[in-house]
């Protein structure tokens, strides 16, 4: 086993390289600028990197890009190998980021969380309420109406 440092260590590498050879080397029509490398994580034994990747486009662009990612493996992972001067150079697979999506499902949430607090707030506009505004015992009304001196006085 690997430690962690020298894992993130290759992991980094692997990232850059790969996004570099994307955008500089492989020639793949599907890929070109509709993807981009967010993050890599590599096993502790320095055998396995997952490339996370995030796509530029429709539902159609992403498989596209994915297809496109399975037949240049090989490239990147030669690539990553001549990098990296390890031993054994991990093999990749590459996992659809699925932060964008978790992004968009967050703003939808709070959006229907304003529209939400809006309603409410439209609903309490002219309300009152139920009892006195201020329910709570003051030491002043305390004194009126025991006949004593208020809490803290002698």
């Amino acid at each position: 086993m690997a430690d962690k440092a020298r894992a993130k260590k290759l992991a980094d590498l692997i990232r850059e390289v790969v996004a570099e050879k994307l955008h500089r080397d492989v020639k793949d029509p599907r890929l070109g600028t509709r993807v981009t490398i967010t993050d890599t994580r590599v096993t502790g034994d320095l055998r396995e990197a997952t490339v996370f990747y995030t796509v530029y486009g429709d539902e159609a662009a992403r498989e596209e890009v994915a297809a496109g990612l399975r037949s240049a493996k090989g490239v990147l992972r030669s690539a990553v190998g001549a990098a990296a001067g390890v031993k054994h150079t991990p093999s990749l697979e590459f996992v659809p980021d699925a932060l964008p999506e978790n992004a968009r499902n967050l703003d939808d949430l709070f959006t229907r969380a304003r529209e939400r607090d809006e309603q409410v707030r439209q609903a309490s506009a002219g309300a009152e309420y139920a009892g006195d505004a201020d329910p709570y015992v003051k030491d002043e009304d305390r004194d009126d109406r025991d006949g004593g001196p208020a809490r803290g006085e002698d």
